[in-house]
């Protein structure tokens, strides 16, 4: 089975729904890979990095509302075991930590990677718009600091970050994460791991049969 993920490495929800799919595939009996791609639920450029909770109370008609949601989340994601501390998280333009995660790809640390991201963005808040701090992200995994800030300061990893984005364009996808599977299934939302357990399981299902016929 091929599993694709369209996930942005500042969605709460794509960070909890990253869990929950392994929790599931622990349960699948199968041979599954699993690809994460880039998605950018906001393109527009950060020009300073400013606390995500004062961003997010623009775009969600005040503090009380934006503090309801934040509060929410992070009960959510601490019942998966992870820390989602929202008075630490700096908004940023994510298209640079996904040339990054591009890098880590091929070194076979892709998921490593987002991984990675996702807690120094929601637990350290860590400014991952900033090539530097990414840099050095790389580097607490043990790989080349210094080669992925020469990465990151190229064009490199920019044409695989656009074929992503272009991709999921052209699959209508508007919200993440969402998992394609075998490129005809579509799975949204950072459902419960038995949810995914069971999608998986009648997927598997509906291929076999096509098999056999």
């Amino acid at each position: 089975m091929d599993i694709q993920v369209w996930s942005d490495v500042i969605c709460p929800w794509c960070y909890i729904g990253k869990v929950r799919l392994e929790k599931a595939l622990e349960a699948f009996d199968g041979t599954v890979t699993v690809t994460y791609r880039a998605y950018q639920l906001d393109a527009s450029p950060a020009p300073e990095p400013l606390p995500i909770k004062q961003v997010m109370a623009e775009k969600f008609g005040g503090p009380a509302r934006a503090e309801q949601m934040f509060t929410q989340v992070a009960a959510i994601g601490a019942s998966e075991g992870l820390t989602l501390d929202f008075d630490r998280a700096i908004a940023a333009n994510t298209f640079a930590s996904h040339r990054l995660i591009a890098w880590a790809a091929t070194q076979d640390r892709q998921a490593d990677m987002l991984d990675a991201l996702q807690r120094a963005h929601f637990t350290d808040g860590i400014d991952i718009g900033s090539l530097p701090a990414l840099a050095t992200v790389a580097g607490t995994m043990g790989l080349d600091a210094a080669a992925a800030l020469t990465y990151l300061e190229s064009e490199a990893g920019t044409t695989a970050v656009r074929t992503d984005l272009d991709e999921a364009r052209a699959l209508a996808i508007t919200s993440v994460p969402t998992f394609v599977i075998d490129g005809k299934y579509k799975v949204q939302g950072a459902q419960e791991p038995s949810t995914l357990l069971a999608a998986f399981q009648e997927i598997s299902r509906r291929e076999s049969a096509n098999a056999g016929l």
